[in-house]
């Protein structure tokens, strides 16, 4: 096994994948920026070093300081966490050039899950079903229309490239789409460096279903069964458990076995997410595939058992699974909610220093943080500052811990979105299990 890893990311997730490493014996190499040189996951790490000023592309996005530091610190492998570079095919190209293994798939796999449109290519190949659409980058507005108006209104404009929602827009008529596509495509190619958009046909009142997949080298590949992530702000995910409410076993067969198909296709090694829109009838349609680590992986390993972070490691090492599709258990109901530092009525990010950190306390309580009493939430990074994952013998009984841990959480000096993911917790129709992906405009408005 790796005896060092330097762990590209900041964070909960980095003190996460510091925290089984710890576990295994293995020694780990921090990284942070000027902005961070008090953060958490410094303090956690065996070494820690400084990148540059805090904008990420000064510090936790440049690719040759990272790899020197590796070398330097004699780190056998980088873990890329989630964001930042965990989805860069160049990163893990170099990772590989300098010797060092990237914990991840392959810099190929990776570029060819990158672009959407060339992902829906693959996934027919696969027979994997996906949203009726285009598979052509759009030419211009023009063509945008034509062919909106030949699928039908509503639609859905996208861009390739990227993902949390940036280059995304429902649009319900030909007016709308004009004014949407010059935007979009701007944001796309500002974030990604790729203008190119594609439409596909808009599924109302959709389910956002994921399968978490395990691929070794040899070719053996599992899935864990799946994440509802439909409770979303502006398509960035909210709410988060495993198993679906919605799901019955022969759909959670089906989508497991599509998922499995889709990471053969494409050669997957390591641990990989196949995300899918469900439709009211429990059609499913392949939506993109994330390779990489997700944020919401703890809700799996709560019901599996299986610590996913350890899995990459093991995989990545060159070990081969150790266990098949029949092994994989699944046991009880997690739910994971996002803790963010940002006002709950105007959803507005909200840095400052924290004064009081209070966490939730319990045997079915789960706690991943990158903050705590001492610490400050700067305007640099994403507002996420935790997650708190509970878990139940049925989702009643989850949904029970998750209001009571929420009602546990203190935070002063900065506001949270606590008060809005109370409101979630004990609306009737989380409780029913009515989660589409419009459940926060349909019910938080």
């Amino acid at each position: 096994m790796f005896k060092k890893i330097l762990i590209a990311n900041r964070g909960e997730i980095a003190i996460r994948v510091m925290r089984t490493c710890k576990q295994m014996g293995i020694k780990t190499v921090a990284v942070y920026s000027e902005a961070d040189a008090e953060a958490l996951h410094v303090k956690y790490a065996d070494e820690a070093f400084l990148l540059g000023p805090p904008r990420v592309n000064e510090s936790y996005l440049k690719v040759d300081k990272i790899i020197e530091i590796a070398k330097q610190t004699g780190a056998e492998a980088i873990h890329p966490g989630y964001g930042l570079l965990s989805e860069n095919a160049n990163f893990a190209r170099e990772c590989q050039k300098a010797g060092l293994t990237f914990i991840g798939p392959s810099p190929e796999v990776i570029e060819s899950m990158g672009s959407k449109i060339e992902a829906r290519k693959t996934m027919e190949q696969a027979n994997v079903p996906i949203v009726p659409g285009g598979n052509e980058p759009l030419v211009d507005t023009d063509e945008a229309a034509s062919k909106a108006r030949d699928m039908g209104f509503p639609v859905m404009l996208k861009a390739s490239s990227g993902g949390g929602g940036i280059g995304m827009q429902i649009v319900q008529n030909e007016e709308e789409l004009v004014k949407a596509f010059a935007s979009n495509q701007k944001r796309a190619q500002d974030f990604f460096g790729d203008g190119a958009m594609y439409l596909e046909k808009y599924i109302s009142n959709p389910r956002h279903i994921e399968i978490q997949v395990l691929a070794d080298k040899e070719g053996n590949t599992v899935y864990l069964w799946e994440r509802e992530c439909s409770i979303q702000r502006r398509h960035q995910k909210v709410v988060e458990e495993a198993p679906s409410p919605f799901l019955d076993d022969e759909t959670r067969r089906k989508m497991g076995e599509a998922a499995v198909r889709a990471a053969k296709e494409i050669g997957y090694v390591n641990a990989g997410t196949i995300e899918f829109l469900v439709d009211e009838t429990k059609n499913f349609y392949f939506l993109e595939m994330n390779t990489r680590l997700q944020v919401e992986h703890p809700v799996t390993e709560e019901i599996t058992g299986l610590d996913l972070v350890e899995q990459q490691l093991k995989i990545a090492y060159g070990e081969l699974l150790s266990f098949k599709q029949e092994d994989v258990r699944l046991e009880g109901h997690a739910i994971e909610v996002r803790i963010y530092a940002e006002d709950p009525v105007r959803f507005f990010p909200s840095p400052g220093q924290i004064k009081a950190f209070i966490l939730p306390e319990g045997e079915n309580v789960r706690n991943e943080t990158g903050v705590d009493e001492t610490s400050k939430v700067t305007p640099f990074y994403d507002p996420m500052i935790a997650k708190l994952i509970v878990k139940g013998s049925n989702r009643s009984n989850a949904i029970q811990e998750l209001q009571k841990a929420l009602a546990q959480y203190h935070v002063e000096g900065i506001k949270t979105n606590i008060p809005m993911l109370q409101r979630v917790a004990e609306h009737e129709a989380f409780l029913n299990g009515d989660t589409t992906t419009s459940f926060v405009e349909k019910y938080l408005k």
